[in-house]
Order: C-alpha cells, then structure tokens, then sequence
C-alpha cells in the first residue's frame, strides 16, 4: 500500500519537478555506491574547458553524502520546486524550464569567477526564494519554533544553513540570482516602457505546455503539494488548499 501511495506521488509529480529531483538522488545514490566520485562532479572550469562538459549539469546535482543535510535540502527541493510547476507555472512548465536555464547559467557564469565546487544549494535557494516572492502573504511555520511571512523564508534557511555548517556565500548566491530572475520577470515588464527578457522558445512551449481545455483558463493560485512540516504554513492541513489567504476573502 505504501508503495502505491510513493508510486502514484511520484508519477502525479509535474514532469521538470520530478526529472530534477529523480537526478539529485540517484546522482547521489551512484557515490554512495562508489559507481561516481565526487571529483568527477564537481565544478572545474579547467576540465570543463578541456570537454568535461558534464561538469555543468552534475554541480547541480550532487548535495552530499545520504544524510540529515542531504535529507533536509532535498525536501525543500521538492517540496518548492513542485509548488513553483504547479502554482505560478501551472500548465507552463516550459517557462519553469527557462527559469531553471536562466538559474544554472547565471550560477555557472559567477562559479567562473568564484571558487564554488557544487551549485545545487544555491539553486535549491534560488527556487525558495522565487516562491516567496510570488506569496507575499502567505504565513509560514518552521520546525513549530518560527512564524513569519512567506518573502523572510529564504533569510530563515540562510541562518540554519550556517548552523548545519554550510557556506553562507553558497545561499546568498542563489537569493541574488532568483532576485535578478523575480525583477527581469516579475517586476520589470510591468513597469512603463518595460518588456519582457526572458522569452520560451516556441518549440519547447510545444514540448512541455499543456494546452487547457477551457480557453478561459486563469492560473490559478499555487497550491501545496508536500504537505511537510519543514517549513510549512501556519494551518497547513490540507494539501491542496489555496496558499494566498487573500484568495478565500
């Protein structure tokens, strides 16, 4: 029973959420198993240059030995990641797919610059923050010890992020980066003479975009399919409920 219940999960998982997660852990699987080396993952603009291009995927993938960190991060990978794909991307996961280019690439272009080995916890930061910044009223509960609201959420894993050990600089990364990505999609196109950057190539809106049935279909407001405590909002019961209190007013 309980592994219909995983199966079904996971194959109602929207289809980038579930491609990125199933590579993080089998990635990390294939180490732990001794069939990968880290050293063959990590980010090395020397080997890259020399065609280990590889090396540009797998530094996203890799977040360390099984373990209470690895647990932790690949939680709230999930767990945002498939509210972004299923929320504000909802039936538009090719543009969830240029924010996933639009991420890796910027990371790539500072990692050139900064010695950083693996990049998957700035981006996992990257899509906490990006979530936050489109729920600006959502309440959130941590561990049953902190309440906020949703925008302070990436600053609140920042702080515990130092207390696990992890480089600051790693998760400051990934908020600049979803910052720049909210402002050039979110902030700038809606302002006078503003215009939208980021643009989906029409063959991979083909690919990946369902196309709705009613052609007056709305986004709707972005719902919460985890259901995990880590991080949760205040009254998170049910796991589809509308995220933005506005909403029921």
């Amino acid at each position: 029973m309980a592994y219909q219940t995983l199966r079904n999960e996971y194959l109602n998982t929207p289809p980038i959420t579930r491609a990125y997660t199933t590579a993080c852990v089998l990635t990390t699987l294939a180490v732990q198993l001794e069939l990968a080396s880290p050293f063959q993952l990590y980010f090395n603009p020397i080997l890259i240059c020399k065609g280990q291009v590889w090396r540009l995927v797998t530094t996203f993938l890799f977040f360390g030995s099984f373990g209470f960190n690895f647990l932790f991060t690949m939680i709230f990978t999930y767990r945002y990641c498939r509210m972004l794909e299923e929320g504000s991307f909802r039936n538009r996961s090719s543009e969830f797919l240029m924010m996933f280019l639009f991420g890796a690439l910027s990371m790539i272009l500072i990692a050139f610059f900064v010695n950083l080995l693996f990049l998957g916890q700035a981006f996992t930061i990257m899509l906490v923050y990006v979530w936050s910044r489109r729920n600006l009223f959502v309440r959130m509960n941590f561990f049953g010890l902190l309440n906020f609201q949703a925008p302070y959420l990436p600053w609140v894993l920042v702080a515990f992020s130092v207390l696990l050990g992890n480089a600051v600089y790693v998760d400051l990364m990934g908020i600049a980066v979803g910052h720049i990505y909210y402002f050039l999609e979110d902030v700038f196109p809606n302002q006078r003479g503003g215009f939208k950057i980021i643009k989906t190539p029409a063959f991979l809106k083909r690919l990946f975009d369902e196309i709705p049935d009613d052609p007056n279909y709305e986004r709707l407001p972005e719902d919460n399919p985890g259901g995990f405590d880590w991080g949760a909002r205040n009254g998170d019961n049910l796991p589809n409920e509308p995220q933005n209190p506005e909403n029921n007013q």
